[in-house]
């Protein structure tokens, strides 16, 4: 295919079919693999070197979270996400997280939130380094960990998968400018209110961040799709 640069996968531990997915997430935010196009199991899995059944696994996977959909005799296309859907996913993450947050800002305690403090480092740390998968996994981990403080594990599932549907696109092009630094800062200065008990500003605080990243997935996804390919760091290790 041309399209995804050699991988290495036999890690300890890990099973080849997790391995290949998290490749294949890699290729997504890196821009290898495009939104449209359709990709075989067999084709993909020549590029890996193995066969082509834990590809074809790893593809189910992505697909169940929406990030690729079947194409019947032919394999499977990565998904592309409109302007409306990346409004609704913004809409019900803001009707979930920022009521939420209030609500823990009064509830957790000052040892479970600060436990939180050195992800959202992290995420700023990946951010200024050009650490996309980096940047993606920490974010993850720091919003449904905080969710997770509400003792509610259905809604972090929500949460988790509305996230797994839009997160990978525009990152290449905000990371060009600079502009993942800010949305990564806004983490700390989150944890810190809600550290302060001041819920109501934890609210307006989050209220912001949400209404912040969904403008920049426009702004990165619009000038991405017009921009020149530029080199990507290797994504092996974080794979």
């Amino acid at each position: 295919m041309g399209q995804m640069t050699s991988r290495k996968l036999i890690t300890a531990g890990e099973r080849l079919r997790d391995q290949v997915a998290h490749a294949l997430r890699a290729a997504l935010i890196s821009g290898e693999l495009r939104p449209g196009q359709v990709y075989s199991a067999p084709g993909l899995a020549e590029e890996f070197g193995i066969s082509a059944t834990p590809v074809r696994e790893a593809m189910l996977d992505l697909a169940r979270e929406g990030l690729v959909e079947p194409v019947r005799n032919k394999g499977f296309r990565v998904t592309e996400v409109n302007e409306r859907d990346l409004d609704q996913y913004t809409e019900i993450r803001t009707l979930i997280e920022v009521p939420m947050v209030g609500r823990i800002t009064k509830t957790a305690s000052r040892e479970d939130l600060e436990a939180l403090r050195p992800i959202a480092e992290e995420i700023v740390r990946a951010a200024r380094e050009h650490d996309l998968i980096g940047y993606l996994e920490a974010d993850r981990r720091f919003h449904l960990s905080l969710l997770a403080l509400s003792g509610n594990n259905r809604l972090v599932e929500t949460v988790g998968d509305l996230r797994k549907r839009s997160r990978l696109y525009g990152l290449t092009a905000l990371d060009s400018r600079g502009e993942l630094i800010p949305s990564a800062e806004e983490h700390l200065e989150l944890l810190d209110l809600m550290l302060a008990g001041e819920a109501k500003a934890a609210q307006k605080c989050m209220t912001r961040h949400l209404g912040h990243v969904r403008s920049l997935w426009a702004k990165g996804e619009s000038e991405e799709g017009s921009a020149k390919h530029t080199p990507k760091k290797k994504l092996d290790a974080a794979c």
